[in-house]
């Protein structure tokens, strides 16, 4: 069961996030320091800088040689199962839709991991809890929200070149060569500007050579592999350049998030319906397939609990960012709902994490049971 002492550090690590949240809200709503090009500057500010930094810092202070890997292979096979689901559904039903299936996928499984997460994870299970998020943050900076990106811009590329050739082909039909068929040379048209897969390869890599957070999660990376090798430690001269910056990585993130909420016209700008659906996505589904993934490869004790729960924090920013630039759905993301996100999963990932506990706890008893 939730007692009060676990109650009493969710509340004492998240204050400090909700402070810097309802400042950056209230910085623009109610007391106007900032203009509305003021709170794009200071984004960018936190985009270019603080974050990155502060993503590096993480980053480079984790040994990838003590990670938990049987918690990196729940996490893979977790986002496997919601791949499958989804695109089950967007195959097979007739509410099916792949757009809604990237969108899903996107608010059910990448994960606000840093900003959040760590100073969760620090108060309910200490340097454990750290390490392991800051493990899922960097696989999903490197793998899955290059994955992300990939079915963004498969998606996009396909939607211009489907203009360009209707384009062209009513300038074919406009200029067909007398006696040779329509339909064979609106066929050519298609076949010949038909985009590659190296061309969308290309196009990702060069997105994510212009993604700040990209360079901060690769650059960790390869430091903490070398020195944690090599048995170095970083310059106290350099250290304390990254530092100056990286403290300020949560609060301002969390001050730029509260700007953006301010902005928006409505404090639940997609409407209730798709609020609910969204909750549902993010910390029901998320972290029953998280139960699933971990059950999997034999996740137990607080390993386990810090898997579920960390299944459950807000959506992640990048995957935000990524949505608004490729025009799928960021209407619907779960930071326009503000506090009620940041509320809801503080609130709910402990019950997400006490039922299905619970529940894995039964299931083991009854299949002990069984054996004997």
């Amino acid at each position: 069961m939730i007692g009060w002492e676990d109650v009493y550090k969710v509340v004492v690590a998240t204050t400090p996030l909700y402070v810097a949240l309802i400042l950056g809200y209230g910085s623009v709503k109610w007391w106007r320091v900032f203009t509305r090009e003021q709170g794009d500057a200071v984004n960018r500010f936190v985009c270019y800088f603080t974050l990155p930094l502060f993503t590096f810092e993480f980053t480079a202070n984790c040994d990838p040689f003590k990670w938990n890997f049987m918690f990196i292979g729940a996490d893979a096979i977790s986002k496997v199962i919601i791949v499958v689901v989804l695109a089950f559904w967007a195959k097979c039903s007739s509410k099916g839709s792949y757009r809604w299936s990237i969108t899903s996928f996107s608010l059910c499984t990448l994960t606000n991991s840093l900003v959040v997460g760590v100073p969760l994870m620090k108060a309910m299970y200490g340097q454990l809890g750290v390490d392991m998020v800051v493990q899922s943050s960097i696989v999903q900076g490197i793998v899955w929200l290059t994955f992300l990106l990939f079915v963004l811009e498969f998606r996009r590329t396909g939607i211009d070149f489907s203009s360009d050739i209707g384009i062209s082909g009513s300038r074919v039909q406009s200029a067909v060569e007398p006696g040779k068929d329509l339909e064979e040379s609106s066929t050519d048209v298609v076949a010949s500007t038909e985009p590659s897969f190296w061309y969308l390869m290309r196009t990702v890599w060069l997105k994510l050579v212009k993604n700040p957070n990209s360079y901060a999660c690769i650059l960790g990376i390869a430091y903490a592999l070398i020195a944690n090798r090599c048995h170095f430690k970083m310059p106290s001269i350099v250290e304390g350049s990254i530092l100056i910056m990286s403290r300020a990585g949560t609060g301002t993130a969390m001050f730029s998030m509260g700007i953006f909420m301010s902005l928006q016209e409505k404090l639940i700008a997609c409407g209730p319906s798709l609020t609910a659906v969204g909750m549902v996505l993010r910390f029901i589904a998320g972290p029953a397939a998280m139960a699933i993934g971990s059950i999997a490869v034999g996740l137990h004790g607080d390993a386990l609990r810090i898997a579920i729960i960390q299944a459950a924090l807000p959506q992640s920013i990048t995957s935000f960012i990524f949505a608004k630039e490729y025009g799928l759905h960021a209407e619907s993301d779960l930071r326009h709902d503000g506090f009620l996100s940041s509320l809801g999963s503080v609130l709910r990932n402990l019950r997400v994490h006490t039922l299905i506990i619970s529940l894995i706890r039964l299931f083991m008893k009854e299949a002990g049971r069984g054996g004997n």
